[in-house]
């Protein structure tokens, strides 16, 4: 499946909801499961993927069944829309929780410089944990923190939990992965060297904003190993490369060293870590206020986020999406 979560405007106002896509349209999970079977179930995608395998289980063959019978309408509200009909929005408007590793080795000896890779990150996956109240998606203007002259992109991948556990061995992880997206780790670069500098961090070199998105797709439809990516900048390709064939950890690892001594739950995200060369301060090369920035990922999709004016609010591209949703 190819998981969404989409903006409607109803008569209460800008609402979003879980949603599966399907070719060129977007069937609403609740108002299909509904329609075709008479079972209720939660309108936002987080609520739904803490509902466990039976609720998506649903979700799958509801959406299948509505769009088979063309089923267009639910007591006046739309069942089956199309694509170009809708905002996406990020599928997981606030996650359960956010971690980022940085598993790709090619990219830490980019980032690290000459001082070379310590002996340890061969051994130990290590991981910051992101800002869930600030997170974008598809179409979202990404703000220029006022605080920085060195704003950069990461080309990721994300696993998303969705069956929670805790001292998951690896070869039993994959069952716990809903599926994957793209995620792109803005951040400040400038204020990043000073806060790791000081040995703790970072903090809000990252913390003002992260994208994911367009899609979750389940792992029956997402090919990771030779998935390939792209990140493109006013539409010039500066990155590119696979980075599930290149980490050092796989996710199935990256799960079992996280659950140790600590629950994972459905709604977690943990990031692969930056595509070799997926960035700019390995290219140094830099973006600009105003440019627009595309990720892409075969089987996934393009996240596309304009970057604001230094300084500038974020915007978001459908007004129902607001700090704080899915809480």
């Amino acid at each position: 499946m190819r998981l969404v979560s989409f903006g409607v405007r109803t008569g209460a106002g800008p609402t979003v909801r879980a949603g599966v896509e399907i070719g060129e349209h977007v069937v609403d999970i609740a108002h299909a499961v509904a329609l075709v079977t008479g079972q209720t179930l939660a309108p936002d995608l987080l609520s739904l993927v803490r509902a466990g395998e039976p609720a998506l289980d649903l979700a799958r063959e509801g959406t299948e069944r509505a769009f088979r019978n063309g089923d267009e309408f639910l007591r006046g509200e739309r069942v089956i829309n199309d694509r170009a009909h809708v905002q996406l929005v990020a599928p997981l408007p606030r996650p359960n929780s956010l971690r980022d590793f940085m598993v790709v080795e090619e990219h830490v000896a980019g980032a690290v410089g000459p001082q070379g890779i310590p002996q340890d990150w061969y051994h130990v996956p290590a991981h910051y944990k992101g800002n869930v109240d600030e997170i974008y998606g598809p179409d979202d203007i990404v703000p220029w923190p006022a605080y920085t002259d060195a704003l950069d992109y990461e080309l990721e991948i994300c696993a998303v939990i969705g069956t929670g556990g805790r001292r998951i061995r690896a070869e039993d992880a994959g069952r716990h992965i809903l599926g994957y997206t793209l995620y792109n780790d803005w951040s400040a670069r400038d204020l990043q060297r000073r806060e790791v500098g000081l040995y703790c961090g970072p903090g809000i070199s990252k913390d003002f904003a992260s994208s994911i998105g367009p899609a979750i797709v389940t792992p029956d439809e997402f090919d990771r190993p030779s998935a390939q990516l792209e990140a493109r900048i006013d539409g010039e390709v500066w990155s590119s490369g696979s980075t599930l064939a290149s980490m050092h950890f796989s996710f199935e690892q990256l799960i079992e060293w996280t659950s140790q001594e600590q629950t994972l739950h459905p709604g977690d995200l943990l990031g692969s870590g930056t595509v070799g060369r997926g960035c700019g301060l390995e290219l140094d090369r830099w973006i600009k206020p105003g440019c627009v920035v595309e990720l892409e990922a075969e089987g996934i999709g393009v996240l596309r986020n304009p970057v604001g004016l230094k300084g500038a609010g974020p915007r978001r591209a459908f007004p129902g999406t607001t700090k704080g949703a899915s809480r």
